[in-house]
């Protein structure tokens, strides 16, 4: 016979139960998984190569590109990328995402570094050619010295210069930090 005060008698249904989750919780997850995928759809088909992601949802994300932004299908399809979100593990996908658009972000700045670089050797000439020959001894002396002149003619009769891209891009393939 059990007693009416019997502590087990009045437990409530999940209390033992450590893999309930709250719908406040399971919404807080729904919305998170559905951000995510907002993040992958705003990459680029190159980008999205890149992370990495299951044949499911990759398709699905591409898909969403094909759809007219700010419609009510394209709103449904998000919330269908979320759905499929919430079955997968965030943190690769996350950390890949990361590793895509810092990668950008470094590709940035190298080109800043190298148009900065550029820029003082048409600016200074032969004494920026001579510091930047001491820095990277790989490079080739004549040809350095043969892109900045000419870049310099082109840009006294006009503002572009294909010299300038040649210079550009032969810094560009030579250095490699």
């Amino acid at each position: 016979m059990k007693i009416v005060g019997d502590s087990e008698h009045f437990q409530q249904p999940y209390d033992n139960d450590d893999d309930y989750i709250s719908r406040t919780e399971f919404k807080k997850e729904s919305e998170q998984a559905q951000a995510l995928g907002l993040r992958l759809v705003a990459l680029s088909k190159t980008q999205l190569d890149k992370v990495g992601l299951d044949e499911f949802l990759y398709d699905a994300i591409l898909k969403s590109k094909l759809i007219k932004q700010k419609t009510e299908a394209y709103r449904r399809h998000l919330q269908y990328i979320g759905k499929l979100m919430r079955s997968y593990d965030h943190e690769p996908i996350i950390a890949a995402l990361d590793k895509v658009l810092n990668k950008n972000n470094n590709e940035a700045a190298q080109v800043q570094i190298f148009e900065k670089m550029r820029e003082r050797l048409l600016a200074n000439g032969d004494s920026e050619i001579q510091a930047l020959l001491d820095e990277h001894p790989q490079l080739d002396r004549q040809k350095l010295r043969q892109l900045v002149r000419q870049a310099n003619k082109e840009l006294a009769k006009g503002p572009e210069s294909k010299s300038a891209k040649e210079l550009f891009k032969y810094l560009r393939s030579e250095i490699k930090d």
